[in-house]
Protein backbone atom coordinates (compact mmCIF):
# COMPACT_ATOMS: atom_id res chain seq x y z
CA UNK A 1 0.00 0.00 0.00
CA UNK A 2 1.39 3.87 -0.65
CA UNK A 3 0.75 6.67 1.24
CA UNK A 4 0.99 10.27 0.64
CA UNK A 5 4.01 12.17 0.99
CA UNK A 6 3.89 13.54 4.45
CA UNK A 7 1.00 11.78 6.16
CA UNK A 8 1.43 9.45 9.18
CA UNK A 9 1.51 5.69 8.89
CA UNK A 10 -0.42 3.64 10.68
CA UNK A 11 1.46 1.80 13.17
CA UNK A 12 2.24 -2.09 12.54
CA UNK A 13 -0.18 -4.70 14.83
CA UNK A 14 1.83 -6.04 17.57
CA UNK A 15 0.36 -9.02 19.72
CA UNK A 16 -1.00 -8.03 22.82
CA UNK A 17 -2.39 -4.69 21.39
CA UNK A 18 -5.81 -5.34 19.98
CA UNK A 19 -7.03 -7.16 17.28
CA UNK A 20 -5.02 -6.91 13.80
CA UNK A 21 -6.28 -7.26 10.58
CA UNK A 22 -8.96 -10.34 10.63
CA UNK A 23 -7.00 -13.46 10.21
CA UNK A 24 -8.81 -16.86 8.98
CA UNK A 25 -9.89 -19.13 11.63
CA UNK A 26 -10.36 -16.21 14.19
CA UNK A 27 -13.04 -15.72 16.68
CA UNK A 28 -14.95 -12.82 17.17
CA UNK A 29 -15.18 -12.05 20.81
CA UNK A 30 -18.38 -12.14 22.39
CA UNK A 31 -20.54 -8.98 23.34
CA UNK A 32 -21.85 -7.54 25.87
CA UNK A 33 -25.65 -9.06 26.40
CA UNK A 34 -24.28 -12.16 23.87
CA UNK A 35 -24.29 -15.98 24.75
CA UNK A 36 -20.99 -16.30 26.71
CA UNK A 37 -20.31 -12.99 27.64
CA UNK A 38 -17.93 -13.47 31.04
CA UNK A 39 -16.83 -9.31 31.57
CA UNK A 40 -18.25 -7.67 34.43
CA UNK A 41 -21.42 -5.18 33.44
CA UNK A 42 -21.16 -2.36 31.97
CA UNK A 43 -22.53 0.73 34.20
CA UNK A 44 -23.02 4.02 33.05
CA UNK A 45 -20.33 6.64 34.26
CA UNK A 46 -21.24 8.08 37.56
CA UNK A 47 -21.79 12.52 37.42
CA UNK A 48 -19.38 14.26 39.24
CA UNK A 49 -20.92 15.75 42.40
CA UNK A 50 -22.80 19.09 42.50
CA UNK A 51 -20.53 22.41 43.79
CA UNK A 52 -21.06 23.75 46.70
CA UNK A 53 -23.31 26.17 46.86
CA UNK A 54 -21.90 29.99 47.28
CA UNK A 55 -21.10 31.56 50.26
CA UNK A 56 -23.56 34.75 51.09
CA UNK A 57 -20.70 37.44 51.54
CA UNK A 58 -19.89 38.04 55.59
CA UNK A 59 -21.73 40.93 57.16
CA UNK A 60 -18.87 43.25 57.24
CA UNK A 61 -18.07 42.64 53.52
CA UNK A 62 -18.28 45.98 51.67
CA UNK A 63 -20.19 46.68 48.46
CA UNK A 64 -23.44 45.26 49.25
CA UNK A 65 -24.78 48.33 51.51
CA UNK A 66 -28.01 49.23 50.18
CA UNK A 67 -28.34 53.33 50.04
CA UNK A 68 -31.59 54.60 49.65
CA UNK A 69 -32.23 56.53 46.17
CA UNK A 70 -32.25 60.86 47.04
CA UNK A 71 -35.15 62.35 46.12
CA UNK A 72 -36.99 65.84 47.29
CA UNK A 73 -36.42 67.28 50.11
CA UNK A 74 -38.84 67.57 52.42
CA UNK A 75 -39.95 70.63 54.19
CA UNK A 76 -39.03 69.79 58.36
CA UNK A 77 -41.67 68.80 60.41
CA UNK A 78 -42.06 71.48 62.92
CA UNK A 79 -41.79 70.28 66.16
CA UNK A 80 -44.50 69.26 68.87
CA UNK A 81 -46.75 71.97 70.64
CA UNK A 82 -44.60 73.15 73.72
CA UNK A 83 -41.49 71.70 72.48
CA UNK A 84 -38.52 73.77 71.15
CA UNK A 85 -36.52 72.71 67.48
CA UNK A 86 -33.05 71.54 67.73
CA UNK A 87 -31.81 72.53 64.23
CA UNK A 88 -28.79 70.76 65.96
CA UNK A 89 -29.96 67.76 66.46
CA UNK A 90 -32.93 67.57 63.17
CA UNK A 91 -31.83 66.73 59.51
CA UNK A 92 -31.82 69.40 57.47
CA UNK A 93 -31.33 71.02 54.02
CA UNK A 94 -29.80 74.66 54.61
CA UNK A 95 -29.10 76.97 51.63
CA UNK A 96 -26.75 80.14 52.62
CA UNK A 97 -26.68 82.88 50.74
CA UNK A 98 -24.60 85.66 50.26
CA UNK A 99 -21.78 88.18 48.45
CA UNK A 100 -18.66 87.43 47.92
CA UNK A 101 -16.39 88.30 51.47
CA UNK A 102 -20.13 87.03 53.61
CA UNK A 103 -18.47 84.31 55.10
CA UNK A 104 -20.75 81.94 53.62
CA UNK A 105 -17.75 78.97 53.06
CA UNK A 106 -16.13 79.41 56.41
CA UNK A 107 -19.62 79.62 58.61
CA UNK A 108 -21.07 76.45 56.07
CA UNK A 109 -17.54 74.31 57.37
CA UNK A 110 -17.97 75.33 60.97
CA UNK A 111 -21.78 74.35 61.21
CA UNK A 112 -21.64 71.64 59.77
CA UNK A 113 -18.16 70.64 61.92
CA UNK A 114 -20.12 71.40 65.23
CA UNK A 115 -23.95 69.91 64.76
CA UNK A 116 -24.61 66.53 66.92
CA UNK A 117 -25.79 64.76 63.80
CA UNK A 118 -23.96 63.96 60.92
CA UNK A 119 -23.55 66.98 58.46
CA UNK A 120 -21.93 67.62 54.54
CA UNK A 121 -20.85 71.27 53.64
CA UNK A 122 -21.16 71.85 49.44
CA UNK A 123 -20.03 75.00 48.18
CA UNK A 124 -21.46 75.73 44.79
CA UNK A 125 -18.24 77.14 43.38
CA UNK A 126 -16.03 74.39 44.74
CA UNK A 127 -18.17 72.17 42.55
CA UNK A 128 -17.73 74.45 39.48
CA UNK A 129 -14.30 74.73 39.75
CA UNK A 130 -14.20 71.04 39.21
CA UNK A 131 -13.83 71.81 35.39
CA UNK A 132 -9.93 72.27 35.07
CA UNK A 133 -9.83 72.66 31.37
CA UNK A 134 -12.17 75.03 29.80
CA UNK A 135 -13.64 76.56 33.46
CA UNK A 136 -16.01 79.52 32.80
CA UNK A 137 -14.47 81.74 35.16
CA UNK A 138 -17.75 84.38 35.54
CA UNK A 139 -15.12 86.80 36.33
CA UNK A 140 -13.88 87.08 32.96
CA UNK A 141 -17.61 87.50 31.63
CA UNK A 142 -21.15 85.82 32.40
CA UNK A 143 -21.69 84.04 28.95
CA UNK A 144 -23.80 80.50 27.71
CA UNK A 145 -20.90 78.96 28.96
CA UNK A 146 -20.18 80.04 32.21
CA UNK A 147 -23.89 79.85 32.68
CA UNK A 148 -24.38 76.49 31.84
CA UNK A 149 -21.26 75.37 33.66
CA UNK A 150 -23.29 76.92 36.75
CA UNK A 151 -26.57 74.97 36.18
CA UNK A 152 -24.54 72.00 35.61
CA UNK A 153 -22.60 72.65 38.89
CA UNK A 154 -26.30 73.74 41.03
CA UNK A 155 -27.42 70.75 39.67
CA UNK A 156 -24.70 68.34 41.26
CA UNK A 157 -24.82 69.93 44.07
CA UNK A 158 -28.94 69.20 44.45
CA UNK A 159 -28.02 66.07 43.46
CA UNK A 160 -25.15 65.39 46.17
CA UNK A 161 -27.66 66.82 48.84
CA UNK A 162 -30.65 64.63 47.99
CA UNK A 163 -28.89 61.94 48.83
CA UNK A 164 -27.09 62.85 51.82
CA UNK A 165 -30.46 63.84 53.23
CA UNK A 166 -31.98 60.51 51.76
CA UNK A 167 -29.31 58.85 53.87
CA UNK A 168 -29.99 60.61 56.65
CA UNK A 169 -27.57 63.44 56.62
CA UNK A 170 -27.85 67.13 56.59
CA UNK A 171 -26.21 69.20 53.93
CA UNK A 172 -25.57 73.01 53.61
CA UNK A 173 -25.01 74.46 50.81
CA UNK A 174 -23.81 78.07 49.90
CA UNK A 175 -23.88 80.25 47.19
CA UNK A 176 -24.06 83.77 45.43
CA UNK A 177 -27.83 84.15 44.56
CA UNK A 178 -28.68 86.99 43.38
CA UNK A 179 -32.72 87.84 44.00
CA UNK A 180 -32.65 89.57 40.67
CA UNK A 181 -31.56 87.09 38.66
CA UNK A 182 -34.21 84.00 38.15
CA UNK A 183 -31.64 82.32 36.16
CA UNK A 184 -29.01 82.13 39.39
CA UNK A 185 -31.87 82.52 41.45
CA UNK A 186 -33.69 80.34 44.33
CA UNK A 187 -36.01 78.52 41.80
CA UNK A 188 -33.28 76.37 40.72
CA UNK A 189 -32.42 75.46 43.97
CA UNK A 190 -35.96 74.40 45.38
CA UNK A 191 -36.23 72.27 41.96
CA UNK A 192 -32.86 70.53 42.73
CA UNK A 193 -32.85 69.83 45.73
CA UNK A 194 -36.79 69.62 46.87
CA UNK A 195 -39.44 72.48 48.94
CA UNK A 196 -37.74 71.38 52.13
CA UNK A 197 -34.78 73.47 51.47
CA UNK A 198 -33.89 76.08 53.78
CA UNK A 199 -32.67 79.75 52.82
CA UNK A 200 -30.70 81.96 55.02
CA UNK A 201 -28.99 85.11 54.08
CA UNK A 202 -25.54 86.38 55.32
CA UNK A 203 -25.25 90.48 54.10
CA UNK A 204 -22.74 91.96 56.23
CA UNK A 205 -21.18 95.81 55.42
CA UNK A 206 -19.60 96.61 52.74
CA UNK A 207 -16.59 97.52 54.18
CA UNK A 208 -16.57 93.91 55.97
CA UNK A 209 -16.77 92.44 52.97
CA UNK A 210 -14.19 94.32 51.07
CA UNK A 211 -11.59 94.03 53.59
CA UNK A 212 -12.72 89.67 53.46
CA UNK A 213 -12.15 90.21 49.49
CA UNK A 214 -8.73 91.73 50.12
CA UNK A 215 -7.32 87.71 52.06
CA UNK A 216 -8.57 86.13 49.07
CA UNK A 217 -6.21 84.81 46.25
CA UNK A 218 -7.04 83.46 43.02
CA UNK A 219 -9.64 83.91 41.22
CA UNK A 220 -11.78 83.84 44.12
CA UNK A 221 -10.96 87.60 44.80
CA UNK A 222 -12.61 90.18 43.18
CA UNK A 223 -11.81 93.62 42.24
CA UNK A 224 -13.29 96.29 44.55
CA UNK A 225 -16.05 97.65 41.95
CA UNK A 226 -17.37 93.72 41.86
CA UNK A 227 -17.13 93.46 45.35
CA UNK A 228 -19.52 96.72 45.82
CA UNK A 229 -21.27 95.93 42.79
CA UNK A 230 -22.51 92.53 44.11
CA UNK A 231 -23.34 93.67 47.51
CA UNK A 232 -25.48 96.38 46.07
CA UNK A 233 -27.66 93.38 44.52
CA UNK A 234 -27.81 91.40 48.20
CA UNK A 235 -29.25 93.87 49.49
CA UNK A 236 -32.40 93.55 47.41
CA UNK A 237 -33.43 90.19 49.89
CA UNK A 238 -34.30 92.86 52.33
CA UNK A 239 -38.32 92.93 51.98
CA UNK A 240 -37.81 89.42 50.90
CA UNK A 241 -39.19 87.38 53.74
CA UNK A 242 -36.39 85.58 53.78
CA UNK A 243 -34.07 85.62 57.07
CA UNK A 244 -31.12 87.84 57.13
CA UNK A 245 -28.19 87.56 59.65
CA UNK A 246 -25.97 90.55 59.59
CA UNK A 247 -22.65 88.64 60.56
CA UNK A 248 -20.71 92.43 60.55
CA UNK A 249 -19.39 92.01 64.46
CA UNK A 250 -19.89 88.32 64.69
CA UNK A 251 -17.14 85.73 64.15
CA UNK A 252 -17.55 82.33 62.70
CA UNK A 253 -18.81 80.62 65.73
CA UNK A 254 -20.87 83.17 66.56
CA UNK A 255 -22.92 83.50 63.54
CA UNK A 256 -23.11 79.66 63.29
CA UNK A 257 -24.95 80.14 66.86
CA UNK A 258 -27.19 82.95 65.36
CA UNK A 259 -27.74 80.75 62.25
CA UNK A 260 -28.91 78.04 64.30
CA UNK A 261 -31.24 80.17 66.04
CA UNK A 262 -32.84 81.05 62.85
CA UNK A 263 -33.36 77.51 61.67
CA UNK A 264 -34.95 76.57 64.70
CA UNK A 265 -37.52 79.22 64.09
CA UNK A 266 -37.72 77.98 60.16
CA UNK A 267 -38.37 74.50 61.44
CA UNK A 268 -41.14 75.92 64.00
CA UNK A 269 -42.63 78.16 61.02
CA UNK A 270 -40.99 77.55 57.18
CA UNK A 271 -40.77 80.16 54.98
CA UNK A 272 -43.15 80.81 52.21
CA UNK A 273 -40.58 80.82 48.99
Amino acid sequence: MQHAVGSPLPPPHQPGHGPGPAAAGSQAQPQPGAPGFTGAPHHPPVPPPHPHPPVPPHRDTTGHVQLPPGGPVAVPSPPPAQAHADPSATTLAVLLIGPAGAGKTSVAKYWAECRRVPTAHISLDDVREWVRSGFADPQTGWNDNSEAQYRLARRTCGFAARNFLANGISCILDDAVFPDRPVVGLGGWKRHVGPGLLPVVLLPGLEIVLERNAQRSGNRRLTDEEVARIHGRMAGWYGSGLPIIDNSQLDVAGTAQVLDDVLARAIASPPQW
